[in-house]
């Protein structure tokens, strides 16, 4: 009985150890393949095309950022959708994509399928994302724009006092600058965004 239980333990154990092996195997190619198709899919979706893919996007705010100093501008410097509401560090930016997810919902639903939908909700929308970038200091901006960097000389005089003062009261730029790439909203009250 001993004999045949070493020929059975001698006959399963390296088909045991090529198991795990394969197992492993198999788990690290479909990691990398998951994390390869994971990353490919994350910077498909920051692109300005994906972004203006539904109607609701490319006829509203998107003919508003046309008109921008962000779509065309002097230095010849363009800021698409991803620059300013997608952080660029990786964790950041994956939790931004999930909450994306879930705003893909008004569009799947037809919350805002029209232009007056659309703007009936522009108040709520535009108080979220203003939200979160005070949340983040303005991150996004930031990527872009430092008041390290500001050469304030060749600012307007106007300009030049709000930058330094904002500057030294550590102020975020959305503090003053909400309705620079898209209209302000009107809210609720009938009164314009601030």
């Amino acid at each position: 009985m001993s004999k045949v239980r070493t020929v059975w333990r001698w006959f399963w154990t390296p088909t045991a150890r090529f198991a795990w092996g394969g197992i492993v195997l198999v788990g690290f190619v479909g990691g990398i393949i998951f994390w390869g198709g994971l990353h490919t899919t994350m910077e498909a979706t920051n692109t300005l095309k994906f972004c203006i893919s539904c109607h609701e996007m490319r006829d509203t705010v998107y003919v508003e950022y046309k008109q921008s100093v962000h779509y065309k501008n002097a230095s010849g410097v363009r800021a698409i959708c991803s620059d300013c509401h997608v952080p660029h560090a990786w964790g950041p930016k994956v939790i931004r994509k999930i909450q994306a997810t879930g705003e893909l919902w008004g569009t799947l639903t037809g919350k805002i399928d029209t232009p007056e939908k659309f703007e009936e909700h522009r108040w709520t929308m535009a108080n979220s994302v203003w939200a979160a970038m005070q949340k983040t200091d303005s991150r996004e901006c930031r990527n872009c724009h430092s008041y390290d960097a500001m050469d304030f000389e060749h600012q307007s005089q106007r300009a030049r006092e709000k930058m330094q003062e904002a500057s030294l009261k550590g102020e975020t730029c959305i503090d003053c600058h909400k309705g620079i790439a898209h209209k302000k909203p009107v809210d609720p009250n009938g009164e314009i965004g601030d």
